[in-house]
C-alpha cells in the first residue's frame, strides 16, 4: 500500500527533522575545519603576524559589540533574583573548578600535564549567553533569569576568570603568564565598557545588524583558533596528542559534563526552585563560553600551548550543545505533555 501525498510530505519533514539533529552545530563543523586548516597550511613567518594582529583586531571588535548589545537592564535585573543568579555563578565558576581540581588530585595520571591546565582553565571560564537563553527557551524555561544570569556570568567572567586561571593553576603546580592579565584589560574589558558605554548612540545600528555582527564575532574566533593551531602545529601538537590521550580526554569531558548536568539539576530541586527556574539553572550554570575561552588563552598562555590548552573547551563546547539540544527538547515535550494533560482534564 502506498503513502498518501501528506503522508509522504510528514515522513519528509521527519527525515529532515531527524537529520538536523544528527548534524552537528555548523558552527562546529568551522572551528573542525579551521583547525584542519591549520594542520594541513599552518601560518608561518610573516603570514603568522599578519593572522595574529588580524585576530587581536577581531577580539577587540567582538567585545565592543558584546558591551555595546548588554542592555543596562540586564546588568540591573542581576541583581533582583539573587538566589537564582548566586547558584547559577556558583555552578559555573565554584563547582567547575572544585571538580576538576578533584579529579586532577584523584588521577593526575589520566591526562598529560598540559591538557590538565586545559581543563583547569575551561573550568574557570563563564557561561554562554546564546545557546544557554535559546536551550532555556526551548524547555519553556525561566528565560529572563537566562538572559540575565547568563549576561552577568560574562561580565564577571572578563575580570574573574584570569585570576581565577592563576590561581588553579598554582594548585596543580602549573604557571600561568601574570602579565597577560593587564592584556586582558586592553584587548577584552576596555573595549566592552566603550562598547557598552556608546550603546545609547548605536545600540539601535548594533540591534538591526545582529547577523552581521553574529558573523563577525564567529569571524573572530575562527581567526583566533587558526592562529592557535598554527602555532601548535608547528610545535608538534598532535605528536603530544595521540589517539589514546584524545580518546581520555573525551571520557573525562563527558563525565564532566554528566556530572554538572546532575549536580545542577539536583542542587536546584534542594533549594526549592520552581520548574522554570529549574530549567535556567541546569542550561546555565553548565555552559562555558568558547566565544571568551578562546581570546583569553591567547593571551595567558604561550603560543606553542594555545592549542593543547583550548582542546579541552572545544570539545565540551560541541558536547554541551549536543547534550543540551536534546535535554531541551525533553523538557518541552514534558511540559506539552502537562498542557495536554490539563486540557483534558
Amino acid at each position: 500500500m502506498g503513502f498518501r501525498p501528506w503522508q509522504r510530505r510528514t515522513l519528509r519533514l521527519s527525515a529532515k527533522a531527524m537529520l538536523r539533529r544528527l548534524i552537528p552545530d555548523p558552527f562546529i563543523l568551522a572551528l573542525l575545519a579551521t583547525v584542519a586548516l591549520a594542520t594541513i597550511l599552518p601560518a608561518h613567518g610573516a603570514f603568522a603576524g599578519a593572522v595574529d594582529v588580524a585576530a587581536t583586531a577581531a577580539i577587540v571588535l567582538l567585545f565592543f559589540f558584546h558591551g555595546a548589545k548588554l542592555p543596562r537592564e540586564a546588568i540591573v535585573e542581576a541583581l533582583g533574583h539573587w538566589r537564582l543568579h548566586l547558584t547559577i555563578l556558583a555552578c559555573t565558576f565554584v563547582m567547575f573548578p572544585l571538580l576538576v581540581l578533584l579529579l586532577q588530585w584523584l588521577a593526575p595520571g589520566l591526562l598529560p600535564s598540559r591538557l590538565w591546565t586545559g581543563m583547569l582553565f575551561m573550568a574557570a571560564l563563564p557561561g554562554t549567553v546564546q545557546s544557554a537563553v535559546a536551550f532555556t527557551s526551548i524547555a519553556r524555561g525561566n528565560v529572563a533569569a537566562a538572559i540575565a544570569s547568563s549576561s552577568a556570568s560574562q561580565l564577571i567572567g572578563i575580570f574573574l576568570t584570569p585570576p581565577l586561571v592563576g590561581l588553579l593553576a598554582d594548585a596543580h603546580g602549573g604557571t600561568v603568564d601574570t602579565a597577560g592579565v593587564g592584556r586582558i584589560f586592553l584587548v577584552l574589558f576596555a573595549p566592552f565598557v566603550v562598547g557598552h558605554l556608546l550603546r545609547p548612540w548605536i545600540g539601535a545600528w548594533v540591534s538591526r545588524n545582529r547577523k552581521l555582527i553574529a558573523l563577525s564575532d564567529r569571524s573572530a574566533i575562527l581567526l583566533a583558533v587558526y592562529g592557535a593551531f598554527s602555532a601548535a602545529v608547528i610545535e608538534g601538537i598532535w605528536s603530544r596528542l595521540p589517539l589514546p590521550v584524545l580518546g581520555m580526554l573525551v571520557v573525562v569531558c563527558l563525565a564532566i559534563l554528566a556530572f554538572a548536568l546532575a549536580f545542577t539539576s539536583g542542587v536546584a530541586r534542594l533549594l526549592g526552585f520552581s520548574r522554570a527556574d529549574r530549567i535556567a539553572i541546569m542550561f546555565c550554570g553548565t555552559k562555558k563560553s568558547i566565544v571568551q575561552g578562546v581570546p583569553m588563552a591567547r593571551v595567558l598562555f604561550a603560543p606553542a600551548d594555545v592549542g593543547l590548552i583550548l582542546m579541552p573547551i572545544l570539545l565540551f563546547h560541541q558536547f554541551q550543545l549536543m547534550a543540551c539540544a536534546w535535554i531541551a527538547r525533553r523538557y518541552a515535550a514534558q511540559g506539552e505533555s502537562a498542557q495536554t494533560d490539563g486540557a483534558q482534564a
